[in-house]
């Protein structure tokens, strides 16, 4: 009798609760969660910024998404994203990224740059890593560094922070302003050091001690790319993994796809071994050939066979739309040595080199991130500016990488749909759940997103996976990516009915605890 009972209360309590009125249901979509593996036709009830409910039964909802023939994922997570401005943000939550971080660069101050996005409109999530190019820059220029990428480009015309090994002096400096950044929030240490790669070793051996002490990750852009030895891209990685496996510091590698060029194999054979050591590394990739950063960074100047090493020349690099010329390209770096290009390191057309993009893209120890550069505008006498407006769509004459717009939809049209090279819950764990977990262990924010389950953060993406698709290309970046139903962000509406919310301000700063 009292099991009868009990069974009737069961059911009581069960209906009242899926008789509850949520804010919103997500209605009928097939719901894929990476962690517990949840792969079926499910009802999602969110309340305020939460999920509430998953069901299998239907959930009264103020408002109802019909998600019938979609998929309904966690939200998208970009580990690498320069581009923080609200164009820049627009651009990403079109195809489904609810969460952007600039971890390879960094900024400083941090504490600074969190006040000025929260004075920014905002839709999506946003938080930045500690950076110790812009305290290499401060330390070897007598100066304060600069939220900005301003700061960072036009230290681009100096030799000394990039090239000489710092005084005792300069050392100190250096490691009290990337701590100031850790105590300030800052994610962890973002390493940019292929634009740097006179530092010797102490320096980045100082620098892992620094994140195994904060408890924090790094988060590294290698001293060198290069197919040839010495100063190769296998050297540069070992060293990231020998200061892992000595210091016991996390530390991440950014975009392994063009930090290796035509090494990837013996490098992701190099990486797998780590991790079978214990070692803590975790990996990034973009799905694309071509990398992008500024004209005048040291991969491009030195040593004197820099072409050679990376198989390219002038017409490698582009400048909105058009390759560059070799006065083009020379005036460039004599001038304007800052002004950000994109480098075609590998060509997607040929299937030899797609293959090696491939086999970063689709190993499983590696997650996706983007590293989205800012969208550009040429002023009217022939130099660059970032584009900082509210217009959308973008104005017409806008131009970047098109990893800035497409990253997450090429993954899902390419690799997913066209190509079959890994499953779609396998292409959102990547995306997602794998972002997330590079960093919970000490932002606790993290802890709460890249999946779909109770109580987790409404940070939520229905797409059509028969038609979700990059439109964007090296010609013209400047199209978002269509197929993405809706997109919430702490339960708010941020895309509807595939059209972006101009108003939507939803997003909030990811920050560890400020001392």
């Amino acid at each position: 009798m009292n099991q009868l009972l009990w069974i009737l209360l069961s059911l009581l309590l069960s209906s009242t609760a899926l008789a509850q009125a949520y804010d919103i249901v997500v209605e009928g979509g097939r719901v894929i969660d990476p962690e517990t593996s949840l792969d079926a036709i499910r009802n999602v009830g969110i309340q305020a910024d939460r999920i509430a409910a998953i069901s299998e039964f239907p959930l009264d909802g103020k408002l109802v998404i019909n998600a019938k023939g979609k998929v309904v994922s966690p939200g998208f997570i970009d580990l690498h994203a320069h581009g923080q401005a609200l164009g820049d943000m627009r651009m990403q939550v079109m195809q489904g990224v609810t969460t952007v971080l600039e971890l390879e660069s960094g900024v400083l101050p941090i504490g600074q740059w969190y006040s000025l996005l929260e004075q920014q409109q905002t839709p999506i999530n946003y938080g930045a890593a500690s950076a110790w190019t812009f305290a290499r820059i401060a330390a070897f220029t007598n100066t304060d560094p600069s939220p900005t990428p301003a700061y960072f480009q036009d230290a681009q015309k100096l030799d000394e922070w990039r090239f000489d090994i710092a005084s005792p002096e300069q050392f100190d400096r250096i490691l009290e302003l990337v701590e100031q950044g850790l105590d300030e929030g800052g994610l962890g240490i973002g390493i940019n050091s292929g634009y740097a790669p006179g530092y010797g070793q102490k320096e980045y051996f100082a620098l892992a001690n620094l994140a195994a002490e904060r408890g924090v990750a790094t988060y590294t852009h290698t001293r060198y790319i290069s197919n040839t030895e010495p100063r190769s891209s296998f050297e540069a990685i070992k060293e990231l993994i020998g200061n892992s496996a000595i210091t016991g510091a996390h530390m991440h590698l950014c975009h392994v796809n063009s930090g290796s060029l035509r090494d990837i194999h013996a490098i992701l054979d190099m990486i797998e071994e780590a991790q079978a050591h214990g070692i803590k590394v975790t990996v990034e990739a973009y799905p694309y050939g071509a990398g992008n950063g500024v004209v005048g960074a040291a991969i491009f100047t030195t040593p004197d066979d820099w072409r050679e090493r990376i198989d390219s020349d002038a017409h490698s690099f582009q400048l909105g739309a058009d390759r560059l010329t070799e006065d083009e390209f020379a005036d460039l770096q004599a001038n304007a040595p800052g002004t950000f290009v994109t480098w075609h390191y590998l060509d997607e057309t040929v299937p030899e080199d797609l293959a090696l993009i491939d086999a970063s893209v689709t190993h499983p120890a590696v997650s996706i991130a983007s590293d989205s550069v800012f969208w550009a505008q040429f002023t009217d006498d022939g130099g660059v500016t970032f584009y900082t407006g509210d217009e959308w769509p973008l104005p017409d004459d806008v131009f970047s990488h098109p990893r800035s717009a497409g990253t997450f939809a090429k993954v899902l049209r390419s690799y997913v749909r066209e190509r079959g090279l890994m499953s779609l819950s396998e292409a959102i764990r990547k995306m997602s759940l794998m972002p997330a977990q590079t960093l919970e262990d000490f932002v606790p924010q993290m802890r709460s997103k890249g999946r779909i389950q109770v109580g987790m953060d409404a940070d939520i993406v229905v797409f059509d996976p028969t038609t979700v698709a990059d439109q964007s290309t090296y010609e013209n970046a400047n199209q978002p990516a269509t197929g993405v139903q809706t997109v919430l962000v702490n339960g708010e509406f941020v895309v509807r009915k595939s059209k972006l919310i101009l108003d939507a301000n939803a997003g909030r700063p990811i920050r560890r605890e400020v001392r």
